[in-house]
């Protein structure tokens, strides 16, 4: 037995928000108060990452950045569907309330830069699971946006240096949604 004590109630806490925590897609327009997203920051940045690289990097996007985004993204809807469709999507991005794009440092080495996404990803749970804990929700995409030309440019990185992991938006929830999970055995293989 390790050295650290079995303490239930942090147990149970852990357990409450890995299982209850839910992607968002509705939010309230009040904005989070900066010192929670920061928090949680902090504590997406305590991710395991091979190394020590911590290859992750944060861009809050401002009010200029956003409406830059949605625009973009407006634009590739309508090449792709309709105009209908890019003004109703646009309307909805523009009704997020928090954005934060995570990026990935890329490398030359294959499996580091493997490494480091998946660390990124780990980032990433962290900091919506440390925003659900106070209240506070998520969503989580890759969409086409994210990997438009222009993406980086308006972020502000180089995209030949840094991967994105995704574009998060965050917000006071307006909806929760329920689920469930197939049972466990279902997934585990039991190996000699």
């Amino acid at each position: 037995m390790s050295e650290t004590a079995f303490d239930a109630a942090a147990h149970a806490a852990v357990a409450r928000v890995l299982r209850e925590r839910r992607t968002v897609h509705d939010f309230l327009p009040e904005p989070v108060p900066p010192e929670l997203v920061e928090r949680a920051l902090e504590l997406a940045c305590w991710a395991p990452n091979h190394h020590r690289t911590e290859p992750w990097r944060f861009y809050l996007l401002g009010e200029q950045a956003r409406e830059a985004v949605a625009v973009l993204n407006a634009e590739m809807v309508a090449a792709k569907s309709n105009e209908r469709a890019a003004e109703v999507k646009l309307r909805r991005w523009r009704a997020m309330p928090g954005w934060l794009v995570l990026t990935s440092a890329r490398s030359e080495d294959r499996l580091r830069e493997r490494e480091d996404y998946a660390a990124c990803c780990c980032a990433a749970q962290n900091f919506m699971l440390a925003l659900w804990a106070d209240g506070v929700g998520t969503k989580w995409t890759t969409g086409g946006v994210v990997r438009n030309a222009r993406f980086a440019d308006i972020v502000g990185f180089d995209d030949g240096a840094e991967q994105v992991v995704g574009l998060f938006w965050y917000g006071w929830p307006a909806t929760v949604t329920n689920q469930m999970r197939r049972p466990l055995e279902r997934f585990v293989v039991h190996v000699a």
